[in-house]
């Protein structure tokens, strides 16, 4: 794997050289009481850079109309399946990459990162998807602790590749559709935090779909802004679903976003119907990028079974 970042301007070297320093420091502290032996022994075995930064090809045009711009996405390898666990380990992590990005303005660039052990970055590319083959491909070693190499990929056969990405679209994207028409049941009743709920849950499952059919692989998490991240790294035509070139926008989307927890348990937590509605156009949007990107992943696949 490699190791080197000299084709990144140096801003964006500093900027990596940045973010490693506060994904150790907040690993340390997230085990400085640590009083069990196994975890007294953490550590990270290896920080990996994948994706556009990795690839080549990143945006960043944030002054742009759409204002996207690409993220930071990173593969942390623990050597403990228990410390992958996102609440009890990394919650404060996430938390000081939002807000050194936000707030204290140390870093420009948005930061995603995943986290699992060797053994099931191992796994994922024994059983072939295509997201670990790709980090194993692209990817850039920025810290390795642990010296052992990537195993060798084992694709799927064609038969198998096409077999399963039609499991997942089927599974996935009818959930998504009857949960939509749950936030619009929801919406007809008055129940406007239901609704939103809902609408989350679809959003969700939508992400996850296009994951699965087209990488074999989604991370198990809840925040719409990182499946969003991932999903928007597969294809442009995702980037589209959702207006964020205002404010307003934006903090429409955040309130999706909230609605996971907040809609559920918060006393405090409002949407107006009119957000609901205008948030339901950008989930029929995204839906229909989904329908279409996954109706071509699953053509395609077809085509090499023959």
């Amino acid at each position: 794997m490699r190791t080197d970042i000299d084709h990144l301007p140096a801003n964006k070297q500093r900027e990596l050289e940045r973010v490693k320093q506060i994904i150790f420091e907040e690993f340390d502290d997230a085990l400085a009481l640590a009083t069990h032996q196994w975890k007294k022994k953490g550590r990270i075995e290896k920080l990996i850079l994948y994706g556009s930064y990795a690839r080549g090809g990143w945006i960043d045009e944030p002054h742009t109309a759409k204002g996207y711009r690409s993220d930071f996405d990173l593969l942390i390898i623990v050597n403990d399946k228990r410390l992958t666990e996102r609440v009890d380990y990394w919650l404060k992590l996430e938390d000081r990459l939002i807000r050194e990005l936000a707030i204290d303005r140390t870093l420009h660039t948005p930061v995603n990162f995943i986290v699992h052990t060797l053994q099931e970055v191992n796994d994922g590319l024994a059983h072939g998807r295509y997201f670990f083959m790709d980090v194993a491909k692209d990817g850039i070693a920025l810290h390795e602790a642990d010296e052992r190499a990537l195993h060798t990929p084992k694709p799927k056969t064609s038969e198998q590749a096409l077999a399963m990405a039609r499991e997942y679209y089927e599974e996935w994207f009818p959930s998504a559709a009857a949960l939509k028409e749950g936030c619009e049941f929801y919406i007809g009743k008055g129940r406007l935090k239901e609704a939103a709920f809902s609408l989350h849950q679809a959003t969700e499952r939508l992400y996850h779909c296009v994951l699965l059919v087209c990488t074999f692989y989604t991370p198990h998490v809840h925040n719409l802004g990182f499946l969003r991240t991932q999903a928007e790294r597969i294809d442009m035509r995702l980037v589209d679903a959702w207006p964020r070139d205002t404010r307003i926008d934006r903090a429409r989307f955040e309130k999706l976003k909230e609605a996971y927890v907040k809609a559920r348990y918060s006393k405090h937590y409002r949407i107006t119907e009119e957000e609901l509605l205008w948030l339901g156009g950008c989930v029929e949007e995204l839906g229909r990028a989904v329908h279409a990107i996954c109706s071509e992943r699953i053509a395609l696949l077809a085509d090499k079974v023959g």
